[in-house]
């Protein structure tokens, strides 16, 4: 994990567009590890086709919506604080 030991990471994979169960689990392998927003930016450059981040949305000064589209029609949202 990045970020070093003092760095939390809590990452829950809500599925809102219905997907099957193979592919819901194969994203949520995809996204375990991702701890960090450098480990989101990463995810997203690694991806075939490629995600991109579409938009940061600022809900306070400490806390952030990243939402990342998969290039496929869906997109991922990470509460960043």
């Amino acid at each position: 994990m990045r970020g070093g030991p003092s760095c939390q990471r809590m990452l829950t994979l809500t599925d809102r567009s219905g997907l099957a169960p193979g592919a819901l689990a194969a994203l949520a392998k995809d996204v375990a590890p991702l701890g960090t927003l450098a480990d989101v930016v990463a995810f997203c450059a690694a991806r075939t086709p490629r995600a991109a981040i579409a938009d940061v949305v600022i809900q306070d000064e400490y806390t952030h919506d990243v939402v990342v589209t998969l290039g496929d029609g869906r997109a991922l949202v990470f509460d960043a604080t």
